[in-house]
């Protein structure tokens, strides 16, 4: 039995489950989920591990390595998983750093040094060193999520490497274990062994190493017989398991600016970098305008890319300064600079809002890049090759030519500054001639790297995708070294074996090669997925964008219980294993896979915050579709799935019967036995309901029919359940707004609905029916071009992103003209700062799903100009999410989602200031946790124009 055959059978692996669990006081978690989960990394590789431990401490990972010596199994550290080059999967017990063992040890201002634990997040230890007026040098793309540790094991570098390099350059000491349990500090005297081998091949490391910033292929050697921390960093985990490492921290510049300098082409980009880099800047990335072209295919709300200069290829130049003039000075030397080299225009930003905003473009490339403008799949593997950065142009030329021979197309991003490209490239990963076709343009790849004096890896390492074609960088003799200098450290080949030497095949364990079997008919269409809920399932790289602590939506019940599996990534996975069946055996009844979905909101924060577009959302309805077809459904799918029935019944009622009802409501005997038998949170009110809704008096005065002059145009009214019957005053106020602008404001004859309800809970057959019995009653409307406009966001997203979903062949669905409240008011901001007088202060809060399908420039720019100095909340979901926060089981994440920053927020605000939530869900989760009361953006619209009548109280 060899180390890449370990012994995994059901037996051995549940005799090895608990010997960890005797002597491990982190987690052990030997059951498919986890598995599943920790298959793949953010490669295009898969390899289910045995096992996960999670240790608490280095005492656990002395314990673990000492269980798997005893029964001769495979370890792989791992940190977040985000490794491309697929050194983060094996059939090994994974010993998983990100939930225990993330402390930062000390910081010693003084020497600029931080020691922490492996599981320290990058960002984590940037923030740390803030204070002291230091920073943490490389910072990959996904400095927000990776560890220390990982970036440790690829020698990761990130778009400072210019100015501060590698992370073996910032690597000072390493604490750590090998698979034998022998200690290793790297304080202590170099081994013998290692004199021994640097002796003899330490004159062909000089001669054979390419001479460049970015060499990350094969060992270090080179840091021989000085620096044995230095030697060991970029290991991939195949020497010993760091338990604790000292850092160096660099000077970070009090400012910042940016220059974005656009060019013809990426290749004219790319000829000039050593222009740019006589002016020691902090960095040098490059984008190809496919990458702008694969952003806006992926997110068609997103405008970002606007601020980019012309151009078909850019550079982005940072520069530091005492302050924001010499940063910014700094930046624009060298767009002056630049002029003679083929600049066609530059801009200068010092803001810290609009930098952010324009990185982001940079940093998601990697995630937007999986999808191609034409809806096609692209894949990493030939990811991160570097050659020396004067001949960075002359390689992308002949790179192109390469992809050109394969008959493959790809796009480009990367560190233009020191000679390093990422692209991903629409491989053929499904069938045979395609992966035949994948291994003849990675040999081809590292002859053209490597004829140019380059690595193959100039950042994310070797691992699965490219250990095998180190024989043709490096000589017969290096290779060997190679192999010696694994042997010293790990001479029974169980960690993390098959990287680097002795390596598996490029070609093998590829995740979308080994396939999926046929899912059946999806119940929804998959538009953007050409109809496959299998392919809709590929999206997941594994990026772990999803894995963050804060800023955007993605992924509230994560942050809320810092579980992998209520993570997207994490349910991505379990969905892909659940359709591969080898590990999740129990397809749509999968009860793990259930689990995992159950805590999911349905936010849709990760259609938006996920850069390749995963729609959690969409699975998750998918799922519910399939499991429940002819099936009896769990309370709250007939209750809340289908509310807007209901809430129909209700409204026939008198005005008197419906406030008897409220009163009902808050019996608490039976309010207890209605929400039990609704499938309801015990915690949670029911909310009241308005005594009349907004169509019923509307009726009253023949909105629907009375077409009156109208200089600027009719309008339909979308009205929705929830603002119909619980907040009517809201529509009173929108339309006489809508009105005071010169709109004719007209409602349907008789009830709509969008159908999200029964959506959401998986219920897609009445879904569909609702939907399309609402759009043949609003068809004259949407015939004659009339907008609909929407005062709930969840519905309003509804009609315009989950409408095609449900009926993507009908024809009143592709001429819907969907409109936000603000989207129609942004038409007129000059008049409304012209009728308005005085201001208001707010919070704002964005419904998830309209910052996921709508967006929010309009909301900005109607609030500005109607004199609203507003904050918009970087808040996340509010954690009620429709049904979702209502349903037993879910209140403590539901509120645990509010409490990360929403409710303290309204909480410490002034009396005065108002707070905004246009979505019901908010604000009714707003009203229970007993902050002030929330309002519209109609509200505020007709408060600031002098409109707001004394309406009677809703409810």
């Amino acid at each position: 039995m060899t180390a890449l055959e370990p012994t995994t059978t059901t037996d051995a692996a549940a005799a090895l489950a608990a010997d960890l669990q005797r002597v491990v006081g982190g987690e052990v978690r030997f059951d498919p989920a986890h598995r599943a989960m920790w298959s793949a990394d953010a490669s295009n590789y898969r390899k289910v591990p045995i096992g996960v431990v999670r240790p608490r401490d280095a005492a656990d990972v002395e314990a673990a390595l000492a269980v798997c010596r005893e029964h001769q199994v495979p370890v792989l550290p791992r940190g977040a998983g985000t490794s491309i080059a697929g050194q983060a999967v094996n059939t090994a017990v994974v010993l998983d750093f990100t939930r225990h063992m993330n402390r930062i040890l000390e910081i010693d201002p003084e020497a600029r040094t931080a020691r922490v634990e492996p599981g320290v997040i990058c960002d984590q230890l940037r923030d740390a060193a803030a204070p002291h007026g230091l920073t943490f040098g490389p910072d990959p793309s996904t400095h927000n999520r990776c560890t220390i540790g990982g970036m440790i094991g690829n020698n990761a570098c990130g778009s400072h490497s210019v100015a501060w390099g590698k992370t073996v350059d910032n690597t000072v000491r390493l604490e750590a274990l090998t698979y034998r349990g022998e200690r290793i500090d790297t304080r202590d005297a170099m081994p013998a062994a290692l004199l021994a081998l640097h002796e003899r091949i330490g004159p062909r490391i000089a001669e054979t190493f390419p001479d460049l910033t970015r060499r990350v292929s094969g060992y270090n050697l080179d840091q021989l017989p000085h620096d044995l921390a230095k030697a060991m960093v970029g290991s991939e985990g195949t020497l010993a398991v760091t338990t604790a490492a000292t850092m160096r921290l660099v000077e970070s510049p009090p400012a910042r600016a940016l220059a974005v300098l656009g060019f013809e082409s990426a290749y004219v980009a790319a000829d000039n970098v050593m222009v740019v880099r006589e002016h020691a800047p902090l960095t040098i990335e490059g984008m190809d305008s496919g990458l702008i072209a694969a952003l806006r295919a992926q997110d068609p709300v997103s405008t970002s890319w606007r601020a980019l200069p012309p151009g078909g290829g850019w550079l982005y130049v940072e520069t530091g300064g005492a302050d924001k003039a010499e940063a910014r000075a700094k930046a624009q030397a060298i767009a002056a600079a630049m002029k003679p080299y083929g600049l066609t225009e530059a801009i200068v930003e010092d803001d810290a809002a609009r930098m952010k905003a324009l990185w982001r473009i940079r940093e998601d490339g990697a995630g937007i890049l999986t999808r191609s403008p034409d809806g096609g799949e692209a894949w990493p593997g030939w990811e991160d090759a570097a050659v020396p950065p004067e001949r960075f142009g002359s390689y992308l030329r002949e790179f192109d030519r390469v992809l050109e021979r394969h008959g493959r197309k790809g796009v480009y991003y990367g560190h233009f500054g020191d000679g390093c490209l990422h692209v991903r490239i629409d491989f053929d990963l499904l069938t045979e001639p395609g992966v035949a076709n994948f291994r003849a343009f990675m040999e081809d790849a590292a002859d053209a790297v490597v004829a140019h004096g380059g690595s193959l890896s100039g950042e994310h390492g070797d691992g699965r995708a490219r250990s095998e074609l180190l024989p043709r960088m490096y000589p017969p003799d290096v290779i060997a070294a190679f192999e010696e200098f694994k042997g010293i450290f790990d001479p029974d080949d169980r960690m993390n074996p098959g990287c680097i030497v002795r390596s598996a095949r490029l070609d093998e364990d590829l995740r979308i090669f080994m396939g999926m079997p046929a899912l059946g008919t999806p119940a929804l269409g998959f538009t953007h997925d050409r109809g496959e809920f299998g392919r809709a399932l590929r999206r997941c790289l594994g990026v772990g964008k999803c894995v963050t602590s804060h800023g955007g939506v993605m992924c509230p019940s994560y942050r809320a219980t810092g579980d992998e599996q209520h993570s997207t990534r994490g349910r991505a996975r379990l969905l892909f294993e659940m359709a591969n069946g080898e590990v999740v055996t129990g397809g749509f009844q999968d009860d793990d896979v259930a689990d995992a979905l159950d805590l999911c909101l349905s936010c849709k924060g990760c259609k938006t915050d996920c850069p390749v577009g995963v729609d959690m959302a969409a699975y998750k309805t998918e799922f519910l579709a399939q499991r429940y077809r002819n099936k009896l459904r769990p309370a709250s799918h007939y209750s809340m799935g289908a509310l807007p029935r209901w809430m129909r019944l209700v409204g026939k009622l008198p005005a008197s019967a419906v406030t008897g009802l409220n009163a009902l409501a808050r019996v608490k005997p039976l309010a207890a036995l209605a929400k039990r038998v609704g499938g309801i949170a015990p915690e949670r009110e029911i909310p009241a309901i308005a005594p009349e809704t907004f169509t019923t008096t509307a009726r009253a005065r023949a909105l629907e029919t009375a077409v009156r002059p109208a200089p600027r145009g009719r309008l339909l009214l979308w009205p929705d359940t929830f603002t119909d019957h619980f907040d009517p005053s809201i529509a009173e106020d929108a339309v006489a707004v809508l009105e005071s602008l010169g709109y004719g404001v007209e409602l349907p004859p008789r009830t709509v609905c969008c159908g999200l309800t029964w959506t959401s809970t998986g219920q897609v057959g009445a879904a569909r029916r609702v939907l399309r019995r609402s759009l043949r009653t609003i068809a004259p409307w949407v015939e004659q071009g009339v907008p609909v406009v929407g005062l709930e966001p969840s519905c309003t997203a509804a009609l315009r992103t989950d409408a095609e979903e449900l009926l993507p062949d009908e024809p009143l669905v592709a001429a819907l003209d969907v409109r936000t409240f603000a989207e129609l008011l942004a038409e007129h901001t000059d008049e409304l700062r012209e009728r308005v007088s005085g201001g208001a202060r707010a919070l704002v809060q964005l419904h998830c799903h309209q910052y996921a399908d709508l967006g929010s420039e309009a909301d900005r720019a109607v609030m500005a100009a109607l004199g609203i100095e507003a904050e918009v909340l970087d808040s996340g979901c509010c954690g009620l999410a429709g049904n979702f926060g209502f349903e037993k089981g879910h209140y403590e994440v539901s509120m645990a989602a509010a409490e990360r920053v929403l409710l303290p927020a309204v909480r410490t605000a002034d009396p005065d200031v108002a707070v905004i939530a246009d979505g019901f869900s908010c604000r009714t989760q707003l009203r229970q946790a007993g902050t002030r009361e929330p309002v519209h953006l109609a509200r505020m619209a007709a408060q600031a124009l002098g409109l707001r009548a004394e309406l009677r109280p809703d409810g």
